[in-house]
């Protein structure tokens, strides 16, 4: 990025059960998980303190099988109040899935901060639908740093 700074912030997430981007997606494209207005949504418990700086830009970039393996831009946050009267947050996300370079990432809960600058690059769109290795073979090579 040379001397300009990123001025947002990404956020980074484990998509818990999935075996694959395309998984994901499948996920995804179920009308429970969508917004009034035909958006993917991820609910969560907790609000980004660092909200301005997520819209201004941000993705969220997901984790499948112990690897960063996609992203969607991030659209908005919408406030999600439940039964139980809990505020929640909705990650509101572009429909398209954008395939990363795989970056091998430890299980965590909920979601974290990760700076422009440490996220993985997006696959050129000729690697876009290309098929995954499998995921052995992919955080073999993640963690040498080939892919």
């Amino acid at each position: 990025m040379g001397a300009r700074l990123a001025k947002y912030v990404n956020l980074v997430k484990l998509s818990v059960g999935t075996e694959s981007v395309e998984g994901l997606a499948d996920w995804q494209s179920n009308h429970a998980v969508l917004t009034n207005d035909g958006y993917p949504r991820h609910v969560t418990r907790m609000w980004p303190k660092r909200e301005d700086e997520v819209l201004a830009g941000g993705s969220i970039y997901w984790v499948i099988k112990g690897l960063i393996q996609a992203r969607q831009k991030i659209i908005r946050l919408d406030e999600v109040v439940r039964e139980d009267g809990i505020r929640r947050c909705a990650i509101v996300l572009d429909h398209k899935l954008i395939r990363t370079t795989q970056a091998q990432k430890r299980p965590f809960q909920g979601w974290r901060y990760l700076a422009a600058t440490d996220a993985p690059a997006d696959l050129p769109s000729t690697r876009q639908n290309e098929e995954a290795l499998p995921p052995d073979l992919s955080a073999a090579l993640a963690e040498i740093g080939v892919l």
